[in-house]
């Protein structure tokens, strides 16, 4: 394995060392003070600076070795159509081209996996920073008076609201029924009326 692939390897056994540590659970307190020193430190701002450039040539790497993957393949592709049209290949000729093809995809899965769990920590990080402004959010609203008691008086104030639309609605219940009434027996004096006007006029 050539250096820089050493160091892509050291890379992501670290990536998977710091994943490990972000798995474990930590008091809330303790855990606020490691992400606060890690966001505030001007040294790990730095490092964190280079490690995305070195990221950037380890994107670099990924796209060379899928392309030797892709190249390798092809030889390969051409080395089975020559054994099966003219005479065999030599044995450590086979042997060459099947470890360049093992080392071009080793290669590959190294930088494929140490650039999927830098985006990984790197959303983790992110993510675990948002859950603790929330958590702190949520203790100063819990730990703030005033803002419970503005929250009472609003709830009191809307109780009150509510109350008062419950009599409006029950003066207008009371109202429908009292319109309802006055016209069915508005209703029925005007068919009293009419039947006497008809008996009346029988009557003649």
């Amino acid at each position: 394995m050539t250096l820089y692939y050493t160091l892509v390897f050291f890379l992501l056994v670290l990536e998977m060392a710091l994943f490990m540590l972000l798995l474990i659970p930590l008091p809330f307190t303790a855990k606020r003070k490691v992400f606060t020193f890690i966001s505030e430190n001007p040294i790990i701002s730095k490092v964190m600076h280079w490690l995305r450039i070195t990221f950037i040539f380890i994107l670099i790497l990924f796209i060379d070795s899928v392309n030797r993957v892709y190249r390798v393949q092809l030889e390969v592709m051409a080395a089975s159509e020559q054994t099966s049209k003219g005479p065999a290949v030599l044995g450590h000729e086979r042997l060459e081209v099947q470890a360049r093809k093992f080392y071009s995809q080793r290669n590959m899965y190294l930088c494929g996996f140490t650039l999927f769990l830098s985006l990984i920590l790197n959303r983790m990080y992110h993510m675990i920073l948002d859950n603790m402004h929330l958590e702190d959010k949520v203790k100063a609203f819990e730990s703030n008076k005033t803002y419970k008691e503005g929250k009472s008086s609003e709830v009191a104030e809307l109780q009150k609201k509510l109350a008062q639309k419950e009599t409006d609605l029950e003066t207008l219940k009371k109202q429908s029924e009292g319109l309802h009434k006055s016209y069915n027996e508005l209703g029925d004096k005007i068919a009293a009326s009419e039947g006497g006007d008809s008996e009346a006029k029988k009557a003649k």
